[in-house]
This record gives C-alpha cells, structure tokens and sequence, in this order.
C-alpha cells in the first residue's frame, strides 16, 4: 500500500518532436514518470487514474509547430494529449469526488493531474461500455451528429455519401442517415471494411476505394442521379470525384482531409467549379462550435443505441504501450472501427 504523499511510476507517451509529414510510431516515446496520488491543497485540480484514452486524426495537426488552429501544439518533451474517460483518485475539486468517472481532455500517461475542468464531463455509469464515452457518445460521435444534421441540413429520401464511412465518425454519420430515411453510400479501404459497411452498419452499398480505377465511374454507378449530401472526411481525390456527382443545391460538409500527405504543403483541388451550376454549399465545421447541441444528440443516439437501431464498431488496443503504433495506423487505415487504447479497466 503507497503512502499518502508517495511517488509512484507514471508510465508516458511522450511526443519528441515536431513534424510535418505523416506521424510515425517513431515519434512518440514510453517513458516512466513520477507522480504523487495526490492533488495539491489549494489548486482546484484533481487527480485521474486514465482507463481509456482516444486515437484521433486531428491530433496530428498538434503535432505541428507554428501554424494558426483552433487547439494549440504538443509540446515537445511532455505526455501527447487527448481525449480519455478517466476515474478520480483524488481531488481539490468539490465538483469531482474521489471514483467519479469523467470524460475529455487528459494526458497519454497512467495518472494525469486535470487542472482545467471546462470541456470534461461527468460519465452516469450504465450498460454502455466506459471506452464509448470517447467514441458514440464523445468527440467522434457528436462531429457525426453536428456535422450531419446541422452542417448537411437532410432531407427525408436524399442520397448520402460518406468517406472513411468505417471510421470513428462515418460509421455513425451512415446509421444516422439511414435513421433518417436517406440512401446511404460509404467508401473504405479493405473489403473487410466493406462488408462491414453493408452487413453490420446498414449502409446501402459500399465500395473500397483501392479498387477502382476510376473514383468518378464508381461514384456514378452508385449515385446514377447524383449525391445531395458528401460527409468528407478524406479531401484529395475522392471529395474531386463528389464535386462531378454532386445533384443541384447539394450539401458537402468537409470534417477532415486525412488523405493529404503534408498538412502544409497542401496541394488544391480540382473540380471546384462544380459549386456554381450546382450551386453547393461547401462547409468546414468544428463540433465545438455546437456544444449546446450536446444533450439533444446524447439522448437521440442512447435512445437509438439501446433499441439496438444503432451499433458503434471500436479497434481496441491493450495496455499504453500500443498507443504510438495504433496513433500511427489511422493513417494507413490499419484500424477497423473506432481507435481506442485500454491504458487499465478499473
């Protein structure tokens, strides 16, 4: 049993430094910290022991040095962030209370000490698994849910395309299209992805986009009178081919790019002209920016959930030393399903 007051090994994920390509799994290290299991008297803050922790895109944006976002850099040298549901093992909080879980912002790193509290939210334990508290019913799900219903405005009947449709983020835009009575269409990259596209999340048809030669032919074969909603969450190739598939008034809403190769030498795209006969409407979102949304949505997918109208497909991986390559495999695709890192079950 450790003294009050006692430092203990903080197993890390440090991030070594900034780069501007593709994130490897070498530019992450495990290293073994110190930490007391104890939040200081005084700082408001409080201490978590980190359960699951969340592999996200967007991270890799954080991975670079002097550019103009929205969430600022790692910082070199220090545990890599990200989302996470976490237990509290002691507090300077009257808000959070010695085992209450919570969900947000934490470091890749056993125990963190959570001095900013604005973004995290308390976790009611039921029978949906804690590690969907980063995935469903955490940033990934509600991008899905701000992104469709309120970027892309649906309609009942209209034909909706998804990109990385098995992702953390299109494989639930689909099942919300589908709820809504739309025609549902999703790319992925391996067949097995495919088939759990059309055969476990009820999308209409699917393709692997590495097996066809010609994106524009293959869109055309599935859409024959046009796409009213893209979801992109890849840019490059695909979100040119939409633009030549797009039907009158349709709606694109651009949640990610992870198909570019360098975020700032960034090539352009080509089909753009198709915005004006068709008149699109072509958005970039945050889900931030619909945070009073969040109960709505929290409701409508739980409800959905436990009907069993929506399922969520997760890619775990066991122990925080599986963080770097599983970071590291969004990018190729490696993950099926949502990336989570179980750092402890309890």
């Amino acid at each position: 049993m450790k003294m009050e007051g006692e430092a203990v090994d903080n197993k890390q994920v440090i991030f070594k430094g900034f780069i501007d390509r593709i994130p490897r799994e070498t530019d992450m290290e495990l290293k073994i910290g110190k930490i007391e299991l104890k939040a200081p008297k005084g700082s408001g803050a409080f201490l978590v022991k980190n359960l699951y922790l969340s592999c996200d895109p967007y991270m890799r944006g954080r991975m670079r040095e002097n550019y103009d976002s929205y969430i600022p850099p790692f910082l070199p040298g220090q545990a890599i962030q990200g989302f996470g549901v976490s237990r509290v093992v002691d507090s300077d909080d009257p808000d959070f209370k010695l085992g209450d879980l919570v969900s947000g912002l934490t470091g890749w790193e056993e125990f963190s000490l959570i001095r900013k509290h604005e973004q995290l939210r308390r976790i009611q334990q039921d029978d949906i698994p804690l590690s969907y508290h980063v995935g469903l019913l955490g940033m990934p799900g509600f991008t899905a849910y701000a992104g469709f219903f309120e970027v892309c405005s649906p309609k009942i009947g209209e034909n909706v395309f998804v990109s990385a449709a098995s992702g953390a983020v299109g494989q639930l835009v689909g099942q919300l299209a589908k709820l809504h009575g739309c025609y549902v269409v999703g790319s992925a990259g391996t067949s097995q992805k495919v088939d759990i596209l059309k055969n476990k999340l009820g999308f209409d048809q699917a393709f692997n986009y590495k097996e066809e030669p010609d994106l524009n032919a293959a869109l055309k074969r599935c859409f024959p009178e046009g796409i009213d909603i893209y979801f992109d969450n890849v840019g490059g190739d695909m979100l040119e081919a939409a633009l030549l598939n797009m039907r009158i008034h349709a709606r694109i809403a651009v949640c990610g790019m992870v198909s570019a190769n360098s975020l700032s030498d960034s090539k352009g795209i080509n089909n753009l002209f198709s915005l004006i006969p068709k008149r699109i409407t072509m958005q970039g979102f945050l889900q931030s920016d619909y945070l009073h949304l969040y109960p709505r949505f929290f409701e409508h997918v739980v409800s959905n959930f436990k009907q069993g109208k929506i399922v969520y497909i997760e890619d775990m991986s066991e122990g925080l030393e599986s963080a770097p390559a599983a970071f590291a495999g969004l990018f190729s695709g490696k993950n099926v399903g949502k990336q989570v890192i179980c750092v402890a079950r309890e």
